[in-house]
C-alpha cells in the first residue's frame, strides 16, 4: 500500500470529479503522472462489467498513467454509479452520457488529445461518440467491436454445433436457433454455452489477466467502498433488459462506415461473439481507410494476458502516433 500511496502522491492528476451526464450524476476518476500528457476516456463492457479499468484503479496502473492521463469511469449502473437501470434506459442514453464525458473532459483538460478505448460493449459508445463529436477526439482503439448478430449468429451456432455437447446442451441449442423471440433468458442460455463449450470469449492458451492483482487492489482502493467493490458485479444492470435487447439487435455498419477519424478495431483470434471473421469481412467491404484492424493470436472476446499486453503496448502507442 506505501509504494501505491506514494505513486499516487506523485501525480500531477489524480482526482474524483463529479460530472453530470445525460442528467445523472457521476463519479469519474482521472489520473496521470503528467498533466500535460494525452487522455484517455476507458468505456468499458458490460453494461455494468467495468473491469479492469474502473473508478477504483487510482495507482493500480502505472504502466499507463505514466505515459496517459487515464479517465476511469464506472457507468451508470454500476460500482461508484450504481443505480437502477430500468427498461427506460436505451443504448441511446449511455451515447449521450459518453458523449457529454467527453465534453466535460474537454472542459478540464482544454489542451490535452482526448482518445477512446472501449471494449465490446464500449465499442458501440465508442463508435456511435466518433460521428457525433469527431471534432472531440483525436483517436480511438477498441477490443472486441460490436456490429450487428450479436451472439445470435450462424459462426456461433456453427462452432456450437461442432463443440462437444451433451443431450441438455444440444436440445437447448437447437431451440435457440429457432427461437422467435430473444429474451433476456435465451441470451444468458447461449452466452453460458460460448463460455462453456467454446473459446469464443476466454482462448485456452494467450496467458490469462491478473485478476488476482486487480481484485485485490480494487478491495484496497482508496475510493471505494466495500458496497461499491460487490457493486462490481451485483448492480443497478442486473435486471435491465432493454439494453441487452438493443445489443442484440444493433446494426453499426453505417455508424462504422461513417468515422471520420483514426480508429483501430483489434480483435482476438477465438472470439465468436463479436465475430472476428465477420467484421475483417465488413472492414474490408466498407471501404473507410479510416479504420485499422487487427488479429491477436490466442485471444478470445475477454482479452487475455497476450491480448491485454498488445493493447497497452501497440494499441495504447497509436494515440501517441501522428502528434
Amino acid at each position: 500500500m506505501g509504494k501505491r500511496k506514494k505513486y499516487i502522491e506523485s501525480c500531477q492528476v489524480s482526482e474524483m470529479k463529479t460530472y453530470r451526464l445525460n442528467g445523472y450524476s457521476q463519479k469519474v476518476l482521472c489520473e496521470g503522472k503528467n498533466s500535460t500528457a494525452p487522455i484517455i476516456i476507458f468505456l468499458h463492457g458490460g453494461p455494468g462489467s467495468p473491469i479492469p479499468f474502473c473508478a477504483g484503479s487510482r495507482g493500480l496502473f502505472p504502466e499507463i498513467t505514466d505515459r496517459f492521463i487515464m479517465v476511469y469511469w464506472d457507468q451508470l449502473g454500476c460500482v461508484m454509479n450504481d443505480y437502477p437501470i430500468d427498461d427506460t434506459f436505451s443504448v441511446d442514453s449511455y451515447v449521450k452520457m459518453t458523449v457529454d464525458l467527453i465534453k466535460a473532459i474537454r472542459r478540464d483538460f482544454p489542451e490535452n488529445p482526448i482518445n477512446l478505448f472501449g471494449i465490446s460493449w464500449g465499442s458501440i459508445l465508442a463508435a456511435n461518440a466518433a460521428v457525433q463529436v469527431p471534432e472531440l477526439i483525436n483517436r480511438i482503439v477498441v477490443y472486441g467491436q460490436v456490429t450487428k448478430n450479436l451472439l445470435f449468429n450462424e459462426e456461433v451456432f456453427d462452432t456450437l454445433e461442432k463443440a462437444a455437447l451433451n443431450r441438455k446442451e444440444k436440445e437447448k441449442l437447437e431451440y435457440l436457433k429457432t427461437v422467435d423471440s430473444i429474451g433476456q433468458k435465451e441470451i444468458m442460455t447461449l452466452a453460458g454455452l460460448i463460455r462453456s463449450r467454446t473459446q469464443g470469449y476466454h482462448a485456452k492458451s494467450g496467458g490469462k489477466t491478473p485478476m488476482g492483482k486487480i481484485i485485490f487492489g480494487l478491495l484496497t482502493s482508496p475510493d471505494y467502498t466495500r458496497k461499491d467493490f460487490k457493486a462490481v458485479v451485483v448492480n443497478g444492470t442486473r435486471k435491465n433488459q432493454s439494453l441487452f435487447q438493443g445489443l442484440i439487435h444493433i446494426d453499426l455498419r453505417s455508424t462504422l462506415a461513417g468515422i471520420t477519424i483514426p480508429y483501430w478495431i483489434i480483435q482476438g483470434d477465438t472470439d465468436i461473439v463479436t465475430s472476428t471473421k465477420y467484421i475483417e469481412s465488413f472492414i474490408k467491404e466498407s471501404g473507410n481507410k479510416n479504420l485499422r484492424f487487427t488479429v491477436v493470436k490466442n485471444s478470445g472476446h475477454v482479452p487475455g494476458g497476450d491480448g491485454m499486453a498488445y493493447i497497452i503496448e501497440k494499441g495504447f502507442a497509436f494515440f501517441r502516433s501522428g502528434q
